[in-house]
């Protein structure tokens, strides 16, 4: 183990290859300016730990239907952030998402921004449905909220992990402001082909590098308290090896060995939980065959088994059909390979 290793990584002999002819991330300073007052949307937080009773009793009490909801994240009609596109339609889409809520079937709302509208969703969560649980929502917030920062590529050609965690921070303060829980970021993936468009999310080719910005993102995002106004849920995604796929295409195959695999893709992640994260995407592509999001060996293996990751992992829903997930109204011949590696699930 390198003792300057990002986020407690065994550094492999890749890494100390990298080490070597790179200069190590770090060090430096930087100032991110401007105050920020308005309030978060946030209902009062509940003291609760993984064994506490309240838990197994809401269990113990969840229809099938409330439990499948439950792990559902769903587009947030109720707070669009087009809302001038097809109006009528967004009215009578978010009377059906409340609706949803009301019964209990909407664990999450992703991609909706304001805070008001946001304490609605909550209240109607709250006081309306039958077991009252708050809905988680998130958004895909990548280099700032209000505050535009530059694109995590950018900031990783800076060498500076402290940067990023400043940024990441400020991003924090501002979605929180706008009624926010959860972002879909920071993506930790290794790119190594210029081909591949979404690079511009990542740190680019080097892993080692990537491990310093992956964990300096996840502190900056959620902060020293995950319980404060402020703290914003963060993802490092996608897992695994999105940058891997063939010809640099979105979405396509990807071949790989495990040596690369273990060497090259997963180190990011490792950090970024390392730091603190307490949620993952899974990536979009197959691994040698087999989907991200149905990965046994990866999800319930490698991620639940060795690494002892125990929170949630999530599932995009729009990329092709075969990259099944627990987000279905209903569990099915496809999704159960998913849900099965969801914690409580053998």
């Amino acid at each position: 183990m390198h003792a300057g290793a990002p986020g407690g990584v065994a550094e492999t002999p890749m890494h100390r290859a990298q080490r070597r002819r790179r200069v190590q991330p770090g060090g430096g300073s930087a100032r991110i300016g401007g105050v920020f007052t308005l309030s978060p949307c946030r209902m009062t937080p509940i003291d609760v730990t993984p064994d506490d009773a309240r838990v197994e009793s809401l269990l113990a009490r969840m229809t099938l239907e409330e439990k499948v909801g439950q792990l559902g994240m769903f587009a947030d009609m109720v707070r669009p952030f087009a809302p001038d596109v097809n109006p009528e339609t967004n009215v009578s889409n978010a009377a059906q998402v409340l609706e949803q809520v009301r019964a209990g079937r909407v664990g999450a709302l992703f991609n909706g921004v304001g805070a008001a509208r946001g304490r609605e969703i909550q209240r109607v969560a709250v006081e309306e449905s039958r077991l009252g649980i708050p809905v988680l929502l998130a958004a895909d917030v990548i280099h700032g909220m209000r505050t535009v920062f530059p694109i995590p590529l950018g900031e990783a050609a800076s060498f500076e992990p402290e940067l990023a965690r400043r940024t990441a921070r400020a991003t924090a303060v501002e979605a929180t402001a706008a009624g926010l829980h959860w972002t879909f970021a920071p993506a930790v993936d290794i790119a190594r082909d210029q081909r591949w468009g979404r690079g511009a999310e990542g740190a680019g080719e080097d892993t080692f590098l990537g491990c310093a910005f992956a964990a300096a993102r996840v502190r900056g995002f959620q902060g020293d308290d995950l319980r404060a106004a402020d703290s914003l849920l963060a993802t490092p995604k996608h897992f695994v090896a999105y940058g891997a796929v063939a010809a640099g295409m979105e979405y396509n195959y990807v071949e790989i060995s495990e040596g690369t695999l273990h060497d090259v893709h997963l180190p990011p992640f490792k950090a970024a939980l390392d730091a603190g994260a307490l949620a993952v995407m899974t990536a979009f592509n197959d691994i040698n065959g087999v989907p991200a999001s149905a990965n046994k060996a990866l999800l319930t293996g490698l991620l639940r088994g060795q690494w002892g990751f125990q929170s949630a992992w999530w599932c995009p829903t729009t990329p092709p059909t075969w990259n099944w997930s627990p987000t279905a109204t209903r569990p099915t011949t496809a999704t159960r390979p998913s849900v099965r590696s969801a914690p409580g699930w053998t």
